[in-house]
């Protein structure tokens, strides 16, 4: 079987001084891509910062015959983030993908957050997602092409104990991907997000036994796949840990109709909450607007018109 070919391509890698995004812009740079290897250089918990992480990544994948060049500024800020697409053009030209991977923790229940721990993980996880697809999409748009891959978790998704910032801020990344794909549509620019569960410094005390065929390296392959050009898929989640990769939905049942026009009693609500909750059956919008038409259908006929689309 033929190595995916990426020799073409340009693609940024954020939080990839080590851990998954090592991996990623490792097998990238294997693939021949053009990599941007940022990375701020701090601790698991945002502290700090250092230029080594990146440098060394960058010097791997130069060693085996790969390009790659070094970026040090934090996603957390739009100057920031600005820059480190900047540092793609510079050096490359051109930037065709985006791993939006850089992360930190600051896992505490509920009751002991402080404002920091929240600011913080938001921050660099949600905005920093957000700001470094801000600033690459237009480069996208002109080219007519792009690639998203976010990483986000299965604590966002499925909800984790003591995790409640973390949650907060993966799960918003979730919804900001489906929507990035709804504007990108038109530009053949696609966004997926990736929920892994690897080896890595900042799972290292919670995986335990499981740690051992949990490698980074598993995960890496669903993003070059999804980078690809032949990969047109686009507003997916998917879960990748050791070599299994699955899709990851939100379905909608039919649930409980209580009939149109009028408001039913709350004890109607809870005698119902079955059949709210069944999952025999159930369907997968693509977007709000399918959800909509879906309603729509379902409490008048089809015959009410419905609004679509949204601020351009």
């Amino acid at each position: 079987m033929s190595l995916l070919d990426l020799s073409d391509r340009v693609v940024l890698v954020t939080g990839a001084g080590s851990g998954l995004g090592a991996s990623h812009a490792r097998l990238l740079g294997a693939l021949g891509a053009a990599v941007v290897v940022n990375d701020l250089g701090g601790a698991v918990d945002g502290s700090g910062s250092a230029t080594s992480a990146a440098d060394a990544v960058v010097a791997e994948i130069s060693a085996a015959g790969g390009r790659a060049v070094a970026s040090y500024d934090s996603v957390a800020s739009r100057d920031g983030a600005q820059r480190i697409v900047g540092a793609a053009l510079d050096a490359f030209g051109r930037l065709d993908g985006v791993v939006n991977n850089a992360g930190v923790l600051r896992d505490r229940s509920l009751p002991k957050l402080s404002v920091e721990d929240v600011e913080l993980v938001i921050d660099v996880h949600l905005k920093g997602t957000i700001f470094v697809s801000q600033a690459a999409f237009p480069v996208m748009k002109e080219a007519g092409f792009g690639r998203f891959v976010h990483t986000a978790s299965s604590s966002g998704i499925f909800g984790n104990f003591g995790q409640t910032n973390y949650a907060a801020a993966k799960a918003g990344i979730a919804g900001f991907s489906r929507a990035l794909a709804e504007e990108g549509a038109r530009y053949g620019i696609t966004s997926n997000v990736i929920c892994p569960v690897a080896r890595t410094r900042m799972t290292d005390e919670l995986l335990g036994d499981l740690a051992d065929v949990l490698d980074p390296a598993a995960v890496s392959p669903l993003v070059a796949a999804l980078l690809s050009p032949r990969c047109a898929v686009t507003r997916e989640t998917f879960s990748a840990a050791g070599g299994r990769y699955a899709r990851i939905f939100s379905g909608l049942t039919p649930g409980w109709l209580a009939g149109t026009g009028g408001t039913p009693d709350p004890e109607d609500v809870l005698a119902h909450l079955d059949a709210i909750l069944d999952t025999t059956t159930y369907s997968v919008p693509v977007n709000a607007n399918e959800e909509l038409m879906f309603l729509a259908q379902l409490l008048t006929g089809g015959e009410a018109r419905v609004a679509l689309g949204a601020a351009r």
